[in-house]
């Protein structure tokens, strides 16, 4: 039996899961929340093997503290963490990054079809990766082109940019001389060929990296 936690704040998509889940023999669900606080809290007593986690609850509106992300990290550091696949509708090579980073097993998109989900959900249990087919493709896109693909520093540092930190703000955030988060930002520049951080951000949007 896999024992699931649905942690999404929108009803109709936590009751549309349970729907499909609960159709599955082998799948349980253990509870159902609406915020990442009451999935950290469900699953640190123990009993729960997979959480199906969002990215972006409620208002929150920074990519590199997106709720789920976080959540994720503080689920995977419990003492016997369960699995984390993250089921969202954001895709950018930030949203990814930083959910893969923080620990999740595997990343669908919401319009993932049933039959992928199912599967999804019966390989995170074993703990085997899971990426949606346009997920897995942003990815080949990345190794097939290493000189233009942004590292995740380089994405957490233009991140950041787009929320109009400065460079010293930065480099406190991140444990980093300022220096450093200058090179970061000189290759930023290199890869997506632009020369200043309005113009980085500004493409960096357009070619759904962030």
């Amino acid at each position: 039996m896999i024992r699931i936690l649905l942690a999404d704040d929108h009803p109709v998509v936590r009751a549309g899961l349970a729907s499909l889940i609960s159709a599955e023999a082998d799948f349980h669900i253990v509870d159902m929340v609406g915020s990442p606080a009451e999935a950290i809290k469900i699953a640190a007593q123990g009993g729960v093997d997979v959480v199906l986690m969002d990215l972006r609850f409620g208002d929150s509106p920074s990519n590199t503290q997106a709720a789920g992300v976080e959540a994720t990290r503080q689920l995977r550091a419990l003492e016997n963490p369960p699995q984390v696949l993250v089921v969202t509708n954001y895709s950018t090579d930030g949203d990814v990054v930083g959910a893969v980073s923080a620990g999740a097993v595997g990343y669908l998109l919401k319009d993932s079809s049933p039959e992928e989900l199912i599967t999804g959900i019966r390989d995170a249990a074993r703990g085997e990766s899971v990426l949606s087919r346009q997920v897995a493709s942003k990815i080949m896109g990345r190794m097939n082109n290493p000189m233009t693909a942004l590292s995740p520093r380089e994405l957490e540092v233009l991140l950041l940019v787009s929320e109009g930190k400065s460079n010293r703000e930065i480099a406190k955030k991140l444990v980093l001389t300022e220096a450093t988060v200058k090179s970061h930002m000189g290759h930023v520049f290199n890869k997506l060929d632009v020369t200043s951080r309005t113009a980085a951000v500004a493409e960096a949007k357009q070619r759904g990296i962030i």
